[in-house]
């Protein structure tokens, strides 16, 4: 299993005055954190809603006076390149179920189980998920391993990453909880300054080392309603005209995470290390497939390098305005028991949706695994 930091040293909290929180509105700024949890809910359920199913699954906010160190570069194998092409391990023919939501992102699969793939099925899963950009597994046993085999099996794709802000299971910080308690109606403050709760991004970017195959399984969900929308953002670069493309090739983008770390502090959250900011190109190239595809996001991404405020803002809006706006390349998740989905966060964006009002619990765990630094490949004409 890839190795994650955890070594801690003394926190230095920042003055809350010097805190900057208008940039980067995330939904996880207002749902989730300690403020709204209440655990005596969550362990014995309400008048209205069941106990957890899986309270060893519930979200601690530990670290309150210390922070693990920053993360270091690491070397990345993307075990994708091991595959063979026609998945016999993953996919047996004859005793899989296969639907392709749409015809270039999105698949449903049934009759494999994750956590019993051979070193080559996992192989096979890293190529597949970033061919299909994203896939649901259903009637998975995920969520009943423990907790320590959940994390060796998604240590094969990379060194596991550490959220800054997030709660996690007590003793397992490499797990990133999604959490949303019982009568929990937190979300109402969302929709106070917003008309939806879509917000597209992809997973931590801010990082010099952003994950790449993502696994989140369900433990709670509400009947309907708290679907994941995600998008194709190869397919969103190969939709722009070439000239285009063209222009957008030897940009970077900075991307932050110090407001997400603000937000949590101001809001009596947590922060597990200090808040950093990365370049990143704006079109990064897959290192198996050699896909290349937008790479920026609203939450996280914050300008262009080298252009001006005006500039940088259009630009930025069309690109956004283009992936939201564009159904054609998206494809939408719903969350039933069992479910494990797997993505490629390098090639996708993603929104989950809090569309429903009735107080049920929404609890979803994710193993994230980081990949190499993006990088960019010539532009090569037409591609």
């Amino acid at each position: 299993m890839a190795p994650s930091l955890v070594e801690k040293v003394a926190l230095r909290t920042a003055p809350v005055t010097k805190l900057k929180t208008d940039a980067g509105f995330n939904k996880e700024n207002v749902i989730g954190y300690g403020e709204v949890y209440k655990h005596e809910n969550e362990v014995k359920g309400t008048e209205k809603q069941p106990p957890a199913s899986f309270p060893h699954y519930l979200p601690v906010w530990d670290n309150e006076t210390e922070r693990y160190p920053p993360l270091t570069p690491f070397e990345h194998y993307d075990h994708g390149k091991d595959a063979d092409p026609s998945f016999p391990d993953l996919l047996p023919q004859g005793k899989v179920q296969v639907d392709n939501l749409t015809p270039t992102i999105g698949s449903e699969v049934r009759g494999v189980q994750l956590s019993q793939l051979t070193k080559e099925g996992k192989d096979q899963l890293a190529l597949y998920v970033a061919q299909r950009k994203v896939v649901a597994f259903r009637d998975q046993d995920f969520a009943h391993l423990p907790i320590e085999k959940a994390l060796e099996f998604g240590g094969y794709f990379g060194r596991h990453h550490i959220h800054q802000t997030s709660g996690a299971p007590k003793g397992f910080p490499e797990i990133h909880l999604v959490h949303r308690g019982a009568d929990d109606r937190s979300g109402a403050e969302f929709l106070a300054t917003r008309t939806n709760t879509v917000t597209w991004h992809s997973d931590v970017t801010f990082e010099k080392q952003p994950p790449g195959t993502t696994f989140l399984y369900l433990l709670d969900g509400p009947t309907t309603g708290g679907d994941t929308l995600f998008a194709d953002m190869a397919q969103a670069y190969r939709r722009l005209s070439p000239e285009f493309r063209k222009r957008l090739h030897g940009l970077k983008a900075v991307h932050s995470g110090i407001e997400q770390i603000n937000n949590s502090l101001n809001r009596g959250g947590i922060a597990r290390r200090e808040g950093i900011t990365s370049e990143h190109p704006i079109v990064r190239t897959h290192p198996v497939t050699g896909e290349k595809a937008l790479f920026v996001n609203p939450q996280f991404t914050r300008y262009i390098v080298g252009y001006k405020k005006e500039e940088s803002d259009w630009l930025l809006k069309f690109l956004y305005d283009h992936i939201a706006l564009s159904q054609d390349l998206q494809t939408r998740v719903r969350w039933l028991p069992g479910t494990v989905v797997v993505w490629d966060n390098r090639v996708v964006a993603h929104s989950a949706l809090f569309d429903w009002e009735d107080g049920q619990r929404r609890h979803l765990a994710r193993i994230t695994p980081q990949a190499e630094p993006p990088f960019e490949t010539p532009f090569e004409g037409s591609q």
